[in-house]
Parts: structure tokens; sequence; C-alpha cells
């Protein structure tokens, strides 16, 4: 007797063994390509209620945005990532090397939410923004700064040697050039070359360029540094070091810069890609991730607790100021940039 419930006990155990398995193997994957910041936030309200809905498994794959494009480079006739989450002029590169597929637009049904800007910005279907954040100035409101209200108020002799400017490899320093180009009346060619003449003119007034986002706060924090060209992202620590600053919006406009969301060529979850990009973009998922402070919404119709707002890209006043910086440019321009830079600044 006690040989036969052995018996019995070891086939119900194999039974459920294999049923799991297969149950185990019929579970899709999906692997998203991605930055690897805020994890537990986007576990709590991108990933686990996905995973919920779709009955899959996200897998993620983080690390340097540059060097994410580089490994999907490198497998491109075996890829083994669904989804890709890169800045927008890294997106552009790797649409021009045939990574991505189009996305098919009528399987969004909250793409129609998004601001237009953010919709199709290479302009081929193959990338979305989730996000944006604009690039502005923060001042010290009780030094001469306090009445800085344009990108040419940069060039004020009552500021030298509390001026900090951001280094061009960074993306704020891709922006000072933009707008100190445009400020100033370039001509509106890729070189910039207006724009790198007037930021070579600083040189003796710069008390630093940055290349780190703690480098700029703690630069601020020990009174050195009057005013910055900051990314929004970085405001609500710049509050927490307690100094009187502002963060002014210059009458020339912000740069805004988009984070997107592309399909890799080549995935065989082409249809699950479609259904986080959509579940991302959706107004609940974009209203819960700016209020944990995550992500300013790229969804209109989000919206954020009314204190969490100051610390974001929100907002009739933001959006309408935003310039936004053509991804095939900036991907194309920026080797150049760099060199004009280290010949001009660096030397």
């Amino acid at each position: 007797m006690t040989r036969k419930i052995t018996v019995a006990t070891a086939v119900l155990a194999t039974a459920l063994a294999t049923g799991a398995g297969q149950a185990l193997a019929q579970t899709r994957t999906l692997v998203l390509s991605t930055f690897g910041f805020n994890g537990a936030l986007l576990k709590k309200h991108v990933f686990d209620p996905f995973e919920a809905q779709c009955g899959c498994k996200i897998v993620l794959e983080t690390g340097n945005a540059a060097e994410r494009i580089t490994k999907l480079e490198a497998r491109r006739n075996n890829p083994n990532v669904d989804v890709v989450q890169v800045g927008d002029f890294l997106a552009q590169e790797a649409s021009a090397k045939g990574l991505f597929q189009p996305i098919d637009h009528a399987r969004l049904k909250n793409l129609d939410q998004v601001h237009e800007f953010g919709r199709d910005p290479l302009g081929n279907k193959e990338a979305i923004a989730y996000t944006v954040y604009s690039i502005g100035l923060v001042v010290r409101t009780d030094k001469p700064s306090a009445q800085v209200a344009s990108w040419k108020d940069l060039w004020r002799p009552d500021l030298k040697g509390h001026l900090m400017l951001a280094n061009i490899t960074g993306q704020q320093g891709m922006a000072q050039l933009f707008m100190a180009d445009r400020a100033w009346g370039g001509s509106g060619g890729a070189d910039m070359a207006t724009g790198m003449k007037k930021i070579g003119e600083l040189k003796d007034n710069v008390v630093t360029y940055y290349a780190q986002t703690a480098q700029m706060t703690a630069m601020f924090a020990q009174d050195e540094a009057w005013v910055a060209p900051v990314g929004r992202f970085s405001w609500s620590n710049l509050v927490k070091t307690g100094k009187p600053l502002k963060w002014v919006v210059p009458r020339e406009g912000q740069v805004g810069v988009l984070n997107t969301m592309s399909i890799v060529k080549g995935t065989k979850n082409a249809d699950l890609a479609h259904q986080l990009i959509d579940f991302w973009l959706g107004k609940e998922v974009q209203t819960a991730l700016a209020n944990d402070l995550v992500d300013s919404p790229i969804n209109r119709t989000a919206q954020p607790r009314a204190d969490v707002q100051d610390a974001l890209t929100y907002g009739k006043a933001q959006i309408d100021s935003l310039v936004i910086m053509k991804p095939e440019m900036v991907a194309r321009e920026r080797a150049n940039w760099v060199n004009a830079w280290n010949r001009v600044i660096a030397k």
C-alpha cells in the first residue's frame, strides 16, 4: 500500500511538473533595452501592471545608451532585444543603420494624446517620444544674475567668475550652443559657427564647464555659480540646496529634449512591443510616473499633482517655450561640434 501511494504521488508530481513546464514555456518574454534608472518605480507603474495585462514577462537590458545601440548593431542578424529606449539623436543614428522597424501608429490608441512634436520625431515612424524635458537657465535671485531673462544675458560682464556652462559632450552643452547660435542671429547653419564663436568669447568669464549633474548642483550649493543652463530634471535637487534659485524660461525659448521608444527590426514580438509602447503612453501611466518624478509627461492629458508640477516640463507655458533640435542634424553634426569646441574652448 505504501509503495502504491508513493508511485501515485510520483506520477502526480511528474504531471504537475510537466504542466508547469508547459505553462512556463508558453509565457512570452519581451526584452526592453533601457537606461536603468528608477527601476523600482518603473516596476511599480509600468512593468508589473503591463505583465499582468499581457500575460508576458519583461526582461531588461540596461546601461549606457550608446553602448546599448552598439550591442544592438552587433546582434542585428539575430536580435535579442524587442524595444529600445534612447535619446532622440541616438535613435536617429540607430534608425540610419537600419536597426529599427516602423511603428504602426494605427495600433496605438493613446498616440493622439501625445504632444504632436513627440509622435514622429524622426519623421519615419521609427520612434515615438515617451517623455520630454526642457533645458533652460537657473539663476541666483540674490545676485546680479537675478536680471537674466535671455540667453544673450550670459554675456553680461557682471556675471564674470560665476557663470557656469555645460560641456559640449552632454545634452545641456549642445543645447546651449544651439540657443547661443539662435540668440545671436546665427545663419541657421549646422556648423553653429556663430554660437561657437560667441561661447568662445566667454572663456574668461566661466567658472567651470560641468559634465555631470552632481557637479553642477554642488557649484550652486557652494555659492560658486550664479547662473547655468540646466535640464529640468535637476530642478528638484537644486531646490534642496536651500539657495535662492529661480528657473528662467529665456525669451528665445528652451530646448526640448526627447527620449524615445523604438521597435527593433526583426523582433518576433512586434505585437507585444506595440502594446508596451501604447501602455507607456497612456494617461494613467504618464501621470503616475510624473507624480513620482520619474519623467515629465509626453501625454498632454496627463495630470500630475500640483506639488510636483514645478519639477517637471509640464504646462502650457513650458511646452510652448520648447524648441526641438532636429535629431537628424544632431546625429550628423555633433562630432563636428565637439571638434570645434576642443579647438575653441579646450585649447
